[in-house]
């Protein structure tokens, strides 16, 4: 063992023992030099003071939704044509001027969906057979072209799906889109903690990992260099987004110009909720700051209360779709925001070496969210659009936001498109409308001779 290596050891020793998490390094005697070597690094990784912080901060029971209230929120069909066209303007303007990015939040596999690999990577089905990822790819190629100016594309993945998202980006030529305009960085990883506060392990050198949720991305592009990135393009908006949205509006100059004109450090699209029980955060003000409740953190009281016009009070549901100011970003990228703590059935291996798979929820998964960075804006803009033309998420194998559902809402949005552009009805009739996204990015450039037109 070179001194390199005892270095790394005595380190690694050293802060087991202080932060009483010595059972981490129970088989290292037993192990390869690869296996201790390996065990070492993961150690030395892992942020303690974090963690302990989380273990000492943790709540006995669960915080109290707090003092609740509706936000105001800009509903753009209510905005007349021509203030409609002075937002759309200015976003072009800041696409022109190369001051808008994009970052998608694309760390998730596509387990849920029986797809191995990538949530990205995904087909939902089209005629076309894009991924998910080439779908983005193209809008922002479009963008781009009309802008003048290549739009800086930022990928978070995850330490489980980096390598795989890197590879498929390289095996299709990123898709048409410039490669040094893409940064892929990854997002952090917490450890699984026991109902004692002890790390659990999943190997005899691997100790239990799970993503630390995209709360972690400021974060990451701080480690990453990704922020240096986006200050030394001149970058002073970051579009924010998830990758499993298929209709997703990458970089949208409407929205770009919305949060523009008003300026604040955060702005956020928002739909409103089909149903009171609908499993979406709700956007609104919390102890008086912006602020996302969870749909598990609503009371019943609240999920139906009505306002004075007889609509859901909290009916503006959470898109995951933001653009926050840089240098909101850069001010708080470090800044502590709370962990999220969820109690589930996280398999590990025992001290006997015996791999375990608990039948009861025996430890806690840590999680931030990027929403958390909300109350620490003075102000959020809330923008209110149409679902169907907005959000059609894939979560689900099957039924509710799945891609069968999500291929219905494009092929009737593509649709609705070419009717606007004054294809008769009849031509459309029973087919299935893609339009690629190279051609048109909302519905703009169609006539009516592509009535014929399948993709």
């Amino acid at each position: 063992m070179g001194d390199y290596m005892v270095s790394k050891w005595e380190q690694a020793r050293a802060l087991v023992v202080q932060y009483d998490q010595e059972q981490l390094l129970h088989f290292y005697p037993q192990l390869t030099a690869a296996s201790q070597a390996k065990l070492v690094d993961s150690i030395l990784k892992l942020d303690f003071n974090s963690i302990n912080h989380m273990l000492n901060n943790r709540p006995s029971a669960p915080d109290p939704v707090g003092d609740v209230s509706a936000i105001q929120a800009w509903d753009w069909d209510a905005f007349d044509r021509q203030e409609q066209e002075e937002f759309t303007l200015k976003g072009w303007e800041l696409l022109r001027q190369g001051k808008v990015g994009a970052l998608v939040v694309a760390g998730g596999q596509g387990s849920r969906l029986g797809h191995q690999g990538p949530k990205g990577t995904f087909d939902i089905g089209l005629p076309s057979h894009k991924s998910l990822f080439q779908l983005q790819a193209e809008r922002l190629i479009n963008l781009s072209k009309r802008a003048g100016f290549t739009i800086p594309w930022y990928v978070m993945t995850s330490p489980d799906n980096h390598e795989d998202t890197l590879r498929f980006f390289t095996e299709n030529h990123y898709f048409g889109y410039s490669q040094a305009d893409c940064f892929f960085f990854e997002q952090g990883v917490m450890p699984a903690i026991d109902e004692r506060g002890k790390i659990l392990m999943a190997a005899e050198d691997e100790i239990s990992l799970a993503p630390s949720g995209n709360g972690d991305c400021f974060a990451a592009m701080k480690r990453s260099g990704a922020l240096d990135d986006l200050k030394k393009r001149g970058v002073e908006w970051l579009f924010y987004y998830n990758v499993d949205n298929v209709l997703i509006k990458v970089a949208d100059p409407v929205f770009i110009g919305v949060a523009a004109h008003f300026n604040n450090p955060v702005a956020t699209k928002v739909i409103e909720k089909v149903e009171p029980e609908e499993k979406v955060g709700v956007v609104c003000l919390k102890n008086g700051h912006p602020a996302v409740v969870e749909y598990t953190e609503l009371p019943g009281s609240l999920m139906f209360e009505q306002d004075e016009l007889g609509r859901l009070k909290y009916r503006l549901a959470n898109l995951s779709i933001q653009l926050f100011r840089v240098d909101f970003i850069e001010q708080h990228a470090q800044t502590e925001i709370p962990y999220h703590i969820a109690h589930k059935k996280i398999p590990f291996m025992n001290s006997q070496g015996v791999l375990t798979a608990p039948d009861q929820p025996n430890a806690y998964k840590l999680e931030r969210h990027h929403f958390d960075f909300f109350p620490l804006a003075d102000d959020l803009t809330v923008l209110l659009m149409k679902r169907d033309a907005e959000f059609a998420p894939v979560k689900n194998k099957e039924g509710v936001d799945s891609p069968a559902t999500a291929r219905q809402m494009l092929f009737e949005l593509h649709r609705s498109w070419l009717l606007a552009a004054g294809v008769p009805s009849e031509k459309l009739a029973s087919r299935e409308i893609e339009i690629s996204p190279l051609v048109s990015y909302a519905g703009e450039g169609l006539d009516s001779d592509q009535g014929d037109y399948n993709e």
